[in-house]
């Protein structure tokens, strides 16, 4: 099996920080024009896809059996592919369980062999903005943002707070710096437009725009 994979080191690290030991042959990628210098591809992997008609076409181009592309913000609905999607953001990419969404069965099957021959397990979720675990850590972030604001406590008095009472690996405020504020605010944002209720606090966009 030929797998090609776009990522740039340190998603290349976290993703697969040890050898395959199965019989696939890995092809690493940092831009997509690298792809016509690889035909015959079994499973193309674009960790860092960005949702435009010209990427869309390229990974259509290559004419790989199984596409998968990192994209939590952009649901499959609104690309409208036969692909697999899934959570690549920093801290989630490196764990064995991949959480992911796909609309077609037979897709799905094919996904879950390759993983499994990775080490990893998929878990699968509704096709919506930010999956689930993404959602809940977002609106984490941002409450404690929130909680900032309000002087009801420090950063790293809330981080550890955190810690201590949900057993998360990170603080709310690590955790950001982890995954990125624009991530997080982009998140929040697409999730505000339905649902009130995810209105990114002021000091988060302050954050990003500084």
């Amino acid at each position: 099996m030929r797998a090609v994979i776009l990522a740039d080191n340190e998603l290349k690290q976290k993703f697969l920080p040890d050898p395959v030991k199965q019989d696939i042959q890995l092809h690493w990628i940092e831009d997509i024009t690298g792809l016509t210098n690889h035909s015959a591809v079994d499973v193309l992997i674009d960790l860092l896809f960005e949702n435009d008609h010209h990427r869309i076409e390229l990974l259509k181009r290559s004419q790989a059996k199984l596409v998968i592309i990192n994209s939590v913000i952009t649901p499959l609905k609104e690309i409208k592919e036969d692909i697999v999607r899934i959570n690549g953001w920093p801290t989630f990419l490196e764990r064995p369980v991949i959480e992911a969404a796909c609309n077609n069965e037979s897709i799905k099957k094919t996904a879950e062999q390759f993983f499994l021959s990775l080490t990893k397990k998929i878990e699968w979720v509704p096709d919506i903005i930010g999956f689930i675990t993404p959602r809940i850590v977002a609106s984490v972030i941002n409450e404690a943002f929130i909680a900032l604001e309000e002087n009801v406590s420090n950063e790293t008095e809330i981080d550890i707070a955190m810690k201590l009472g949900t057993n998360y690996p990170y603080g709310p405020f690590e955790w950001v710096e982890k995954i990125g504020f624009e991530k997080v605010y982009s998140l929040l944002n697409a999730l505000h437009k339905e649902q009130n209720r995810y209105q990114p606090s002021a000091l988060l966009i302050k954050k990003v725009l500084a």
